[in-house]
């Protein structure tokens, strides 16, 4: 445990160093507003496709990583709905604890996935961003379009909204980039393809320092109930039902632990963003964010201790 949790610790280091380079006057408000969106839309985008473009999915057991990753969130997304009607009568508030219980910082996994489990392990870890971002950004609007105020709730576009969010998300667009020289045999490109895994390589460090810029510790202060019983769903719930099915489907290895590591991760930052746009209750995301971010750091280090 405490080997793992040495070799976690950097990780959460550069989310920390995130949050208090936020509050110095290194960059303006804008400078990190810059810094986000040329990781959301540049990096990380180049991170899976040449990850994605390269891998060899041949030994994969692809169609059980699937099920059980799937078949764990909609499990979640019944519990929540059941508990909807006595818990999360709010509309707004219920969208932000659905999100809360099923998107991932993927920022986070790909760093642990390389650090734990090498080229492998980012493989594997690409092929489960393959899996859940496309699936997880359409329900988490679709509940912003049904749950979220009706005002400003841009998601209430209707399906053109939903499908407009989901073709236009950079995350997408990376992992079929990938996934399409992968299958076509083409590989990544000469001259386009070297450039882009040289952007890749800053991918990780910058989007954790991302990460911890977007954190509101002072929001910590004001979780309660609903906030503490989210994380456990999140970080405990989620990727215990993944390791069932995985079981169920008899998937084991590097793959398995990694599709239980990404169903085990905090929940992004971008939640916050969506849950302002779309009419969801956005002070509560944030303490669900900085609440789960913080837990994590002991979450997934024994996550991490029983998985190896």
């Amino acid at each position: 445990m405490i080997e793992v949790l040495t070799s976690v610790l950097p990780i959460f280091l550069l989310i920390l160093l995130g949050w208090l380079l936020k509050r110095s006057p290194l960059l303006r408000e804008y400078g990190w507003t810059a810094l986000e969106r040329l990781t959301y839309f540049v990096l990380f985008p180049c991170l899976l496709a040449t990850t994605l473009a390269e891998a060899d999915f041949s030994e994969l057991p692809i169609k059980g990583i699937a099920a059980a990753i799937i078949g764990a969130i909609v499990i979640v997304s019944l519990l929540l709905f059941a508990m909807r009607r006595f818990l999360f009568t709010d509309g707004p508030r219920f969208t932000s604890v659905y999100q809360g219980s099923v998107r991932m910082n993927t920022y986070v996994g790909l760093s642990i996935a390389a650090t734990f489990y090498a080229e492998t392990g980012l493989a594997a870890a690409a092929l489960a961003i393959a899996i859940i971002v496309p699936l997880v950004n359409v329900a988490c609007v679709l509940m912003l379009a049904m749950y979220g105020n009706a005002a400003g709730n841009a998601a209430r576009q209707g399906w053109q909204g939903v499908l407009d969010a989901w073709v236009k998300n950079p995350l997408i667009i990376g992992s079929f980039i990938g996934l399409a020289l992968n299958i076509s045999g083409l590989g990544l490109p000469p001259l386009v393809g070297p450039m882009a895994e040289i952007l890749a390589e800053a991918a990780l460090p910058l989007g954790l320092l991302a990460v911890g810029a977007a954190l509101h510790f002072n929001a910590v202060l004001e979780s309660g109930v609903v906030v503490l019983a989210t994380s456990v769903i999140k970080l405990v719930v989620l990727p215990l039902l993944t390791w069932g099915l995985l079981r169920l489907f008899g998937v084991e290895g590097v793959e398995a632990d990694v599709a239980i590591l990404f169903n085990a991760l905090p929940t992004a930052t971008s939640a916050y963003i969506l849950a302002s746009q779309f009419g969801g209750d956005a002070k509560l995301m944030a303490s669900i964010i900085s609440v789960e971010t913080l837990l994590s750091m002991i979450s997934l280090s024994a996550l991490l201790a029983w998985l190896m």
